[in-house]
């Protein structure tokens, strides 16, 4: 690796995708001008991008915007999703390095200048790695890291458990991050796949400031399916070996009723162990069924070539202010 002059002057860009975020715009921006203050060899762009927000996020954006803020805005035109929005920040972002983050300061945005040194020795990929999530429930724990097990089980490239979207990207690898086609995103995949050299700043994630998680259990089972669907096609070939066995058991026990009939007579099997056995077999063919919905519905939504995000207005910060 090549270390970066420590003397060159540096553009960093922070994405921040908000949606019904109106009660911790002001206490993210404060945090993070502030920080930067510090740091007059950084020149620091703000993007924030509203995901079609229904309460009084974009007003509160523009309020601070005309405040004298220097804060860029990108709003879509409608909620797109934190994919899409985190896509429409990178696409406008203008910085040497870019750092997605959430506005709930769960993720410390000191981590940035640690992020930056990382990237000075020569790392285009600095990752924010969460070595305590005591802040989350048990549930979301356990079931967090089931996910990152099935997923790197069954998928190449293997994900970092524990790392979120909160990272430290070079021009370069943003470039090659725009240049994926795909309308269906998800982006912790796509970050490993395009790889690049990458490094760890471990820290602790704190509460939210202030409201609240806008995922759900729904949502986050969706984007788990997601990640399955997007890097794996592992459940399509297990119906495919697993429906081989069923086979094969069916033809050992076929074997085995013919050598009974043979040595014993003919029996009358019973009528409940029949129907047990249809609804099972019935349940395990829908199953296999939905398996393949799910990666044709796919499929068919990426042969649309529908854009990833639609941009209803980007709000530049005034150049007098």
């Amino acid at each position: 690796m090549e270390p970066k002059s420590t003397n060159a002057p540096l553009k960093a860009t922070v994405v921040v995708p908000v949606f019904n975020e109106e009660n911790v715009i002001s206490i993210f921006l404060e945090t993070i001008e502030e920080l930067f203050k510090a740091r007059p060899d950084i020149q620091l762009e703000i993007l924030f991008v509203n995901d079609g927000s229904t309460d009084a996020t974009l007003a509160r954006l523009i309020e601070l915007q005309d405040m004298g803020h220097q804060i860029r805005i990108i709003d879509l035109s409608r909620n797109f999703g934190k994919e899409a929005a985190l896509a429409a920040g990178l696409h406008h972002a203008t910085g040497q390095v870019v750092i997605p983050i959430d506005v709930d300061l769960q993720d410390d945005p000191k981590l940035i200048f640690d992020m930056i040194e990382k990237w000075r020795e020569g790392y285009e990929v600095v990752l924010g790695r969460r070595i305590d999530r005591s802040t989350d429930t048990r549930l979301k724990r356990v079931t967090a890291n089931a996910f990152y097990y099935v997923h790197n089980l069954i998928s190449q490239p293997k994900i970092s458990s524990n790392v979120g979207d909160f990272r430290l990207m070079d021009r370069k690898v943003v470039e090659a991050f725009r240049s994926l086609p795909e309308s269906r995103r998800f982006s912790k995949g796509l970050f490993a796949w395009v790889g690049f050299r990458s490094t760890y700043v471990d820290y602790s994630r704190t509460p939210r400031v202030a409201g609240c998680s806008k995922f759900n259990g729904w949502k986050l089972w969706n984007f788990a399916l997601e990640g399955f669907t997007s890097f794996s096609t592992a459940p399509l070939r297990f119906w495919t070996y697993f429906g081989l066995g069923i086979s094969l058991t069916s033809f050992l026990y076929a074997l085995l009723i013919i050598t009974k009939v043979l040595i014993r007579g003919i029996d009358v099997p019973g009528y409940a162990s029949l129907i047990v056995a249809i609804m099972f077999f019935g349940g395990l063919q829908l199953m296999g069924i939905g398996i393949l919905g799910e990666y044709l519905g796919r499929t068919y939504i990426e042969s649309k070539r529908r854009p990833i995000f639609i941009v209803r207005e980007a709000i530049e910060p005034s150049k007098n202010a």
